[in-house]
């Protein structure tokens, strides 16, 4: 198989670079600020960014991906191939063999049965969990013995890595989380918040949607790290305060997602005491379309289901009509400069992976009135806005509180305005916008709005754990307690079959044409998903703050163990 030299066999098994510091907990605190404040520690439980950055400096998976885009172990001795025996030749199974004398945070050791039990934890019937997908095609996870755990697959998996693998996908204490499963999940407020952990930090302390602490973890693996003997994570306010907290004033180390425009960089970075970083990955900036009606009349429980559809946006000419009316050159202007790309792709990259797909680039605005027209929407009243059967063309479009996002949702409203259309913005803090809450209306997964908002990527160069999210069954729903990842509810069951024969595929050169498409179903041939700019993911540190290498591939924590005071 092609597959065994373009994928498995081209997995590098690779170390971390050697620590630049010789005792743990030597160099004092490390202080890092999130303009979206941390509102849980479980990644399981949320699909906020913000909050499984956190929870990687705690819990670990057994590999993560470099910003080389190269998977290397973590809690495995090394990456599984078929070269080396860990994948069956048939691609159905693949073996991991835990690092010997690994401990929890508490420690008590780490065994297979952890991973068996955070594998029924994520896919357990009755619980809503945020990152399904990375479970996708798993049949069973066995413990062979105690240091040795064998997923094996539904049918031949030509990306095995998935389960487990990259801080979405950590494994859990088995005895922390025990009566936690199903419908219980979101009520052990204790695990989710405090969870016990593998990394280089344990949690001391915590309040939701303001501050975490930590220490360092006295059972690391690695005696010499961490070298930090605290951290700390200070979250809200915006993305322009925490960039001058490490750019101006050096009250913090790191600064994570410093989303602000180019001018504010170059003024900041003039002060001298830190520095911009910024990485390529597949962050898109997009809006979302929701495909059902918000419409707070309905019954609780029925609002943003597929119980009713949307009234406007159901009509694919006015979701693409919406698209036309955008100049999405302008928005990367204002936004981002040099770290931002127009782009009509949930899947901008690898090139290979990306379809050929530039058609949204142009503003065409009287393209965008005359399907407006075509869909009967008109102004029959003279007062500027569109209606139809008596109803006005009106959308809320929401997002987070952040300054570019504003300066977005001011242009975009001008631009809908022009075409016709009564647009409504809202603003939400971003801790309770990512928080995952399944009692707030605010949320991106319960989605009360039309449209709404926000930045989401593939945590891999392989896109298809990531592609998987727009399945039927991935739909926030309040049977997953509004878990989901498939925020607008898009479902076509064509999507559906072409992704599951993605998951089948073994030949590359396949596997991209495949992605290619499915990008295109939910972009272009649907305007369910609008893509805007292809983001860099960036964010700040000081210049005393050592061993940072930031990554688009996975979380910005990835290496935290690695980070130390420039002496």
């Amino acid at each position: 198989m092609k597959l065994r030299a373009a994928l498995l066999g081209a997995v590098a098994v690779a170390g971390l670079a050697p620590a630049a510091f010789a005792e743990r907990g030597t160099d004092g605190e490390v202080k890092l600020t999130f303009p979206q404040a941390v509102s849980i520690m479980n990644p399981y439980l949320s699909g906020g960014t913000k909050d499984i950055l956190a929870a990687a400096m705690v819990l670990e998976p057994l590999a993560v991906t470099d910003p080389d885009g190269v998977l290397v172990p973590r809690l495995a001795v090394e990456i599984p191939t078929v070269e080396n025996g860990g994948v069956s030749p048939d691609l159905t199974s693949i073996t991991w063999k835990l690092l010997p004398d690994l401990k929890w945070s508490d420690g008590t050791p780490v065994t297979a049965d952890d991973a068996v039990f955070t594998w029924q934890y994520c896919t357990h019937p009755e619980g809503g969990c945020s990152q399904a997908t990375k479970y996708e095609g798993v049949a069973s996870v066995e413990a062979v013995d105690p240091s040795t755990i064998k997923v094996t697959f539904t049918a031949p998996k030509p990306n095995p890595y998935t389960a487990f693998v990259s801080g979405l996908s950590p494994i859990l204490q088995k005895a922390q989380f025990a009566n936690c499963l199903g419908a219980a999940a979101p009520t052990c407020t204790d695990a989710n918040n405090m969870p016990i952990g593998t990394g280089p930090f344990k949690v001391t302390g915590f309040t939701v949607n303001d501050t975490v602490t930590m220490e360092a973890n006295p059972n690391y693996r690695d005696p010499a790290k961490p070298a930090f003997a605290k951290a700390i994570i200070k979250g809200g306010g915006d993305a322009e305060s925490s960039a001058r907290a490490v750019m101006e004033t050096g009250e913090f180390d790191y600064a994570w997602n410093t989303q602000i425009p180019p001018d504010s960089q170059a003024a900041m970075s003039a002060a001298g005491k830190g520095q911009f970083v910024v990485a390529f990955g597949t962050l898109v900036e997009r809006l979302e379309m929701n495909t059902t009606d918000p419409d707070p009349a309905l019954p609780e429980g029925e609002r943003s289901t597929a119980k009713h559809p949307h009234p406007i946006l159901s009509d694919i000419r006015v979701r693409t009509a919406l698209s036309k009316a955008i100049d999405r050159s302008i928005l990367v202007e204002v936004g981002y400069g040099a770290g931002g790309k127009p782009t009509c792709n949930v899947i901008p990259g690898p090139a290979e992976w990306a379809s050929d797909n530039d058609g949204c680039i142009a503003q065409d605005m009287e393209g965008a009135k005359a399907l407006l027209d075509e869909a009967g929407w008109k102004d029959s009243d003279g007062d500027g806005i569109r209606d139809k059967d008596g109803k006005k063309l009106k959308l809320l479009y929401q997002t987070t509180v952040n300054p570019i996002r504003q300066d977005f949702q001011a242009l975009i409203k001008d631009w809908w305005t022009e075409l016709g259309v009564e647009v409504e913005l809202k603003a939400i803090d971003p801790g309770v916008f990512f928080g995952g809450d399944p009692g707030s209306p605010d949320t991106f997964q319960k989605f009360y709005a039309d449209v709404e908002m926000y930045a989401n990527n593939s945590e891999t160069p392989d896109p298809e754990s990531y592609l998987g999210q727009y399945q039927c069954k991935n739909a926030p729903t309040p049977e997953t307690q509004w878990q989901g990842e498939n925020i607008n509810r898009f479902c076509d069951p064509a999507y559906d079959a072409l992704y599951a024969e993605l998951t089948k595929t073994t030949e590359l050169a396949k596997r991209q044409e495949i992605a290619r498409k499915l990008n295109d179903m939910v972009t272009k041939d649907s305007m369910i998903v609008v893509p805007l700019v292809h983001r860099g993911t960036l964010s700040a540190h000081s210049n005393s703050l050592g061993g940072v290498r930031i990554n688009a591939w996975d979380m910005e924590t990835w290496n935290v163990a690695d980070w130390f005071r420039v002496k």
